[in-house]
């Protein structure tokens, strides 16, 4: 089974682990494959770079035990040929996107993840930690 989740993973942190972990269970120790944000599209998207380069996140995401491979999300703020190349079984998000327009966000439907077989399914959220929180404390 093949797991597929994208991101930014600025400033890796438990809650980027737990998240991770429980895709991984998802799996039945199938492959996680995270789609990785380029430093040029988180600038484009959030209106400023990552503190932590393309080069350096990646690192971080590949020596987590529940990472089984990186790619680059090849799209930008359309996920369908990044998902479209690894061809995953599950997509997964975090619940903090169950309240707002995920497919919009993705670039997908319904019917286009029916069409292709793929289970889109939400993992808790780890609410005490993020990067933002993260920046924060340091601007403190």
């Amino acid at each position: 089974m093949i797991l597929y989740t994208g991101g930014t993973y600025d400033l890796f942190h438990f809650g980027h682990v737990n998240f991770l972990k429980r895709c991984f269970d998802l799996t039945s120790g199938g492959k996680v494959v995270v789609s990785l944000n380029t430093d040029e599209f988180v600038k484009k998207f959030k209106g400023k770079k990552p503190v932590i380069s393309y080069q350096e996140r990646e690192k971080s995401l590949l020596s987590c035990q529940y990472v089984s491979q990186v790619v680059k999300n090849i799209g930008g703020a359309d996920s369908k040929p990044s998902i479209l190349k690894v061809r995953p079984d599950i997509i997964a998000v975090g619940s903090n996107w169950a309240r707002s327009d995920y497919y919009k966000q993705m670039g997908f439907t319904q019917d286009w993840l029916d069409k292709y077989n793929i289970i889109l399914a939400y993992i808790p959220y780890t609410w005490s930690i993020s990067s933002t929180e993260l920046k924060r404390r340091l601007n403190e």
